[in-house]
């Protein structure tokens, strides 16, 4: 014969999920009124910690927004980028080149231009 356990309460790790599971239990305890048992708590009240649910469900939804915007700002960004580093890369060798005595000039395109000697390592 099985025996009972007291059982496992699983808290949501999804943040979404987390903020519906507060909404529940805050209009559970809204409806109980002076009966819920949620008003023994000693270290927090659901007075003021459950108007905050609203704006921080609000504030995850743009923080989502915001990351599904920039995920494909970055993928736009992506497609173009390796055109742009090919075209700088050959830009400075060829300037490299055309200066070839005097390769300070390419500071004047944005460059920095290290003509120090370089140490030998090892």
């Amino acid at each position: 014969m099985a025996t009972r356990t007291p059982g496992r309460i699983k808290l949501p790790t999804n943040v979404s999920e987390l903020l519906d599971l507060a909404d529940k239990i805050y209009e559970k305890h809204r409806s109980d009124g002076a009966a819920s048992p949620l008003n023994a708590q000693q270290d927090y009240d659901w007075s003021i910690e459950g108007p905050k649910i609203v704006p921080c469900k609000e504030n995850h939804y743009n923080a989502e927004e915001a990351a599904r915007l920039a995920e494909r700002y970055y993928k736009d960004r992506d497609n173009d980028l390796p055109a742009i580093k090919a075209i700088i890369q050959n830009s400075a060798q060829l300037l490299k080149s055309v200066y070839a005595k005097n390769p300070k000039v390419l500071g004047d395109y944005g460059f920095i231009v290290d003509d120090s000697k370089q140490v030998k390592k090892g």
